[in-house]
């Protein structure tokens, strides 16, 4: 099976309740298909660079999906015929990445050079 991050863009005036559902009818489709999806992640509701269908906001989701390609087709022939949907891309990686929130960088350590921690001043 193949690894995929699958990234996809639903209208604005949808909850974020109804996303969740079509993240999980997702899910169901690619098990479905064979497949496991590793991680959901809700990005909420971020403005977009230019209308899409007449609007101006999307609610974002990521998807890190290890299945064979056929489920990947069937996933994305069903978000074809999907209203809700603006934009979807699947994209098929090596392996995936510990976390894409940037939020989650400074639980890691991460942190521009030259800047210093608590930890380190108190020493």
């Amino acid at each position: 099976m193949a690894l995929y991050e699958h990234l996809l863009i639903a209208r604005q005036d949808i909850s974020a309740q109804a996303v969740d559902a079509l993240a999980t009818h997702l899910k169901t489709i690619v098990e479905g298909g064979g497949g496991k999806v590793e991680k959901q992640e809700y990005w909420g509701l971020r403005g977009l660079a230019y209308r899409i269908k007449k609007n101006r906001k999307g609610h974002y989701v990521l998807l890190n999906i290890n299945a064979p390609s056929a489920a990947v087709v069937e996933l994305e022939r069903q978000l074809k015929i999907n209203e809700d949907v603006l934009r979807y891309i699947t994209v098929k990686v090596d392996q995936f990445d510990v976390s894409s929130n940037k939020n989650r960088r400074d639980d890691r350590g991460d942190k521009p050079e030259g800047e210093t921690t608590t930890e380190e001043t108190a020493q």
